[in-house]
């Protein structure tokens, strides 16, 4: 009901323990109270978007953001003071003095309530496969329907004996192989079904084609659910919450490491797009301190049984198309492509497209301070041009050696002849049909590539507007990720917001040229989420060049997975060709980095993109490569 400026959102939350949990998020702007009444329970999500006050019993207990835990027992009286107005909560509880402190580090609280339960596996007999769904991996999980995971087993892993519940109760089988795999040793992979950074839901019914394939080379599948860049209706969305929530379902194995089958050391992430990009963010961001806020919220086993810390990090990542490096993705895209685009907002008499002339600019400027070096050492720097912006030097000279090597790939994968141009030489000539650019080798099958912006116009042009993920609209996937609880949809590129005050001036003397854009992007970028967190902090927190480069704060405050895999399709639209080229340089000088292995794929857009085979027979076979089976 609604309470003049208080709002109660109620969903099922079952509470197998007779505790009372009530978490408090203080905040300015918003406070989030989830309130789980009675052992069997309700919760109460209490959204407030007014400064407030508490008085009442529990008051003086309440200081800091977190969960708070109580024996359940007598009465808990809780004011909550909005404009003016109290609103009395009161609850069955205990008196204050019975604090057990935040749920993340109660080692009982967390046996009780999270511990693998043994008895509840489905079995499929057909294809040898147990399987348990419906996992919530959290305490104090947002919305179960996200906050939850499925675990998929090969038989060969399990002894199980069929319950009276319908179930099957199961233990550890020490002595069976699947292939070079057994109970102990099998990899984990975690698949990110994010496109777009969207939510995931998290698996509620059985489908044996989703993971046979992945059973039979011996690997142990879990399905996790996380939201997504967008809230809900009674949860909060926006980042970081969907890695937040990977995260803690990486916690939740490592809490079950005693009975949960596979080796949790042996976690491997996968994704494409959104996807990629948050399984690049759980290889760079392992145990960075940032999210602790943020899994202590939901209630997420932060400590072992034995009281020991528990690691969020993996061991490997494979990325398809990762959108990544969100506070230079608008600047790259105007480097690589926008600055050869003449149409739309990139019109000549239009202030945009003297936008994204500066934009390509501090793209350069951005390269000049990474210290990025090639694989033989060389530093990557750009160079300012008469003829383009910033397109000599040693980065630009990397980046056509990339697609040089995109193309001389896909003459030696192609068999021309059983395709509508006949040979090699009759594709070449069509791809230099208005301007060679391309010198072909009959002898070699090999090309030279001469020119970036004939490869731009011919295979990759630009689709997106000046400001490519955060435009002057706001209604980008990118700007409802770095929303906050009472603003879906926010600014966040600080570049763009520099230059609109920098520039104004001449911005102002050119057609369709509006003031109001300036004001827009530089309060968006003041607005806090419900941890105090500015936009600026969640925007380093989804970069995982944050912290792979020695330029920025965060380098080497993570610990950052051993194995890459990367493989993008070259003519993908959306990104810039910079993007993934840059997280595999600053991956390949990383020490504790041992494996990049990183591809564009030639003739390919953003989707999973791979050479020959296919992505999960591919996948696979890296996996394996990678633990040397």
């Amino acid at each position: 009901s609604n309470h003049g400026s208080l709002i109660y959102e109620e969903n099922t939350y079952i509470t197998p323990k007779n505790y009372l949990v009530l978490t408090f998020t203080l905040s300015d702007i918003c406070i989030i109270a989830n309130l789980n009444t009675t052992n069997t329970g309700s919760t109460y999500k209490t959204r407030i978007v007014r400064p407030v006050t508490f008085s009442g019993t529990i008051a003086p207990y309440i200081t800091t953001t977190g969960i708070y835990v109580f024996n359940y027992g007598s009465i808990v009286t809780v004011n909550i003071t909005v404009d003016n107005q109290i609103i009395t909560v009161t609850v069955p509880g205990s008196i204050p003095t019975k604090i057990l402190g935040n749920v993340s580090y109660n080692i009982s609280l967390l046996t009780s309530q999270l511990s693998l339960n043994m008895s509840r596996w489905s079995y499929d007999i057909v294809n040898n496969i147990y399987y348990q769904l419906n996992i919530v991996y959290c305490i104090n999980p947002s919305s179960i329907f996200y906050e939850s995971l499925g675990i998929y087993v090969p038989g060969e892993y399990f002894n199980g004996i069929k319950n009276n519940e319908g179930f099957y109760t199961c233990t550890l089988n020490y002595k069976n192989n699947v292939g070079n795999y057994n109970v102990k040793t099998a990899p984990i992979i975690m698949p990110i079904n994010t496109l777009g950074y969207a939510a995931n839901p998290a698996p509620t019914s059985y489908n044996n084609e989703d993971v046979k394939n992945y059973i039979n080379a011996g690997f142990v599948y879990v399905l996790t659910g996380c939201r997504g860049r967008s809230n809900g209706f009674n949860f909060i969305g926006n980042a970081p919450w969907g890695v937040t929530d990977l995260k803690a379902a990486v916690n939740y194995l490592r809490f079950n490491n005693d009975t949960i089958p596979g080796n949790t050391d042996r976690i491997f992430t996968l994704g494409m797009s959104g996807g990629g990009a948050q399984s690049a963010l759980m290889g760079a961001t392992g145990d960075s301190t940032l999210y602790n806020p943020y899994l202590e919220s939901i209630g997420s086993a932060m400590i072992d049984k034995n009281g020991l810390k528990i690691s969020n990090s993996v061991c490997g990542s494979m990325c398809w198309c990762p959108v990544i490096d969100l506070g230079y993705v608008d600047e790259a895209y105007e480097w690589n492509m926008g600055q050869y685009s003449h149409t739309g907002t990139r019109a000549e008499n239009l202030w945009t497209s003297f936008l994204s002339k500066d934009l390509a600019t501090e793209f350069a400027l951005h390269i000049n301070q990474l210290c990025l070096k090639s694989p033989n050492g060389t530093i990557l720097t750009l160079n300012q041009t008469n003829d383009g912006i910033y397109t000599s030097g040693t980065y630009y000279e990397y980046i056509m050696l990339i697609i040089e090597e995109s193309l001389n790939n896909y003459l030696n994968d192609t068999n021309f002849q059983e395709t509508s141009y006949g040979s090699a030489k009759a594709y070449i000539d069509s791809l230099n049909n208005n301007r060679e650019w391309i010198i072909y080798n009959n002898q070699t099958n090999t090309v030279n590539i001469t020119n970036m912006e004939a490869f731009v116009k011919n295979c990759k042009e630009a689709i997106r507007p000046v400001g490519s993920s955060d435009n002057l609209n706001c209604n980008n996937p990118e700007n409802d990720l770095f929303g906050v609880v009472d603003d879906d949809f926010l600014h966040f590129d600080t570049i763009i917001a520099k230059l609109l005050i920098k520039n104004s001036n001449r911005y102002s003397e050119y057609d369709n040229y509006n003031s109001i854009y300036t004001t827009e992007y530089n309060n968006d970028l003041k607005k806090l989420d419900i941890l105090n967190n500015t936009i600026a902090t969640r925007e380093n927190m989804y970069n995982p060049m944050y912290y792979l480069c020695n330029y920025y704060n965060g380098y080497k405050s993570s610990n950052v997975a051993k194995y890459w895999r990367i493989s993008s399709g070259i003519n993908q639209r959306t990104c810039a060709l910079t993007v993934e080229t840059n997280l595999a340089l600053a991956l390949q000088q990383y020490t504790g980095v041992k494996r990049v292995e990183f591809q564009t794929v030639w003739n390919q857009g953003h989707v999973t993109a791979e050479r020959n085979g296919d992505p999960t027979t591919n996948f696979i076979n890296w996996v394996n490569s990678c633990l040397n089976t």
